[in-house]
Protein backbone atom coordinates (compact mmCIF):
# COMPACT_ATOMS: atom_id res chain seq x y z
CA UNK A 1 0.00 0.00 0.00
CA UNK A 2 2.42 2.31 -1.20
CA UNK A 3 0.66 4.45 -3.51
CA UNK A 4 0.95 7.51 -4.12
CA UNK A 5 -2.06 9.42 -3.65
CA UNK A 6 -2.72 12.22 -6.18
CA UNK A 7 -4.07 15.44 -3.98
CA UNK A 8 -3.22 18.31 -6.56
CA UNK A 9 -6.07 20.09 -7.93
CA UNK A 10 -7.72 19.06 -11.29
CA UNK A 11 -6.63 20.85 -14.44
CA UNK A 12 -9.39 23.46 -15.14
CA UNK A 13 -8.74 25.93 -17.96
CA UNK A 14 -9.09 29.29 -17.97
CA UNK A 15 -12.63 30.72 -18.76
CA UNK A 16 -12.88 32.17 -22.10
CA UNK A 17 -13.75 36.02 -22.31
CA UNK A 18 -17.29 34.76 -24.22
CA UNK A 19 -17.66 32.98 -20.83
CA UNK A 20 -17.06 35.40 -18.44
CA UNK A 21 -19.04 37.71 -20.39
CA UNK A 22 -21.67 35.04 -20.02
CA UNK A 23 -21.21 34.67 -15.94
CA UNK A 24 -21.42 38.09 -15.45
CA UNK A 25 -24.70 38.71 -17.73
CA UNK A 26 -26.74 36.43 -16.03
CA UNK A 27 -25.46 37.21 -12.56
CA UNK A 28 -26.94 40.99 -13.57
CA UNK A 29 -29.86 39.64 -14.96
CA UNK A 30 -30.72 38.00 -12.11
CA UNK A 31 -30.36 41.22 -9.91
CA UNK A 32 -32.64 43.21 -12.50
CA UNK A 33 -35.16 40.54 -11.94
CA UNK A 34 -34.54 40.63 -7.96
CA UNK A 35 -34.87 43.99 -8.09
CA UNK A 36 -38.66 44.71 -10.23
CA UNK A 37 -39.52 41.65 -8.52
CA UNK A 38 -38.95 43.96 -5.36
CA UNK A 39 -40.30 46.95 -7.15
CA UNK A 40 -43.74 45.21 -7.64
CA UNK A 41 -43.71 44.10 -4.14
CA UNK A 42 -43.09 47.23 -2.13
CA UNK A 43 -44.01 49.86 -4.61
CA UNK A 44 -41.99 53.14 -3.73
CA UNK A 45 -44.08 55.96 -5.03
CA UNK A 46 -47.35 57.17 -3.61
CA UNK A 47 -47.70 59.59 -6.31
CA UNK A 48 -49.06 57.42 -8.83
CA UNK A 49 -52.10 55.84 -6.34
CA UNK A 50 -53.09 59.94 -5.76
CA UNK A 51 -52.95 61.05 -9.28
CA UNK A 52 -55.00 57.87 -10.10
CA UNK A 53 -57.74 58.96 -7.62
CA UNK A 54 -57.45 62.45 -8.78
CA UNK A 55 -57.69 61.94 -12.30
CA UNK A 56 -61.00 59.19 -11.50
CA UNK A 57 -62.56 61.78 -9.61
CA UNK A 58 -62.27 64.22 -12.57
CA UNK A 59 -63.85 61.72 -14.82
CA UNK A 60 -66.80 61.54 -12.08
CA UNK A 61 -67.24 65.18 -12.14
CA UNK A 62 -67.34 65.15 -15.86
CA UNK A 63 -70.13 62.47 -15.59
CA UNK A 64 -72.01 64.94 -13.44
CA UNK A 65 -71.97 67.34 -15.32
CA UNK A 66 -73.34 65.87 -18.20
CA UNK A 67 -77.53 65.76 -18.33
CA UNK A 68 -79.03 62.26 -18.32
CA UNK A 69 -81.15 63.21 -20.91
CA UNK A 70 -82.68 60.22 -23.31
CA UNK A 71 -80.17 59.25 -25.95
CA UNK A 72 -81.40 60.60 -29.43
CA UNK A 73 -81.92 58.18 -31.98
CA UNK A 74 -81.05 58.26 -35.01
CA UNK A 75 -83.49 56.11 -37.79
CA UNK A 76 -82.35 55.24 -40.67
CA UNK A 77 -84.29 54.68 -44.05
CA UNK A 78 -84.03 50.95 -44.83
CA UNK A 79 -82.27 50.32 -48.28
CA UNK A 80 -84.54 49.40 -50.96
CA UNK A 81 -83.03 46.43 -52.27
CA UNK A 82 -83.10 46.21 -56.49
CA UNK A 83 -83.27 43.58 -58.52
CA UNK A 84 -80.50 43.02 -61.72
CA UNK A 85 -81.53 43.69 -64.99
CA UNK A 86 -79.96 41.54 -67.46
Amino acid sequence: MSAELDLSPPEVPEPTFLESLLRYGLFLGAIFQLICILAVIFPSSKGYEHEETESNDGKATEQMKKPKGPAPQIRQKPKKESKKKR
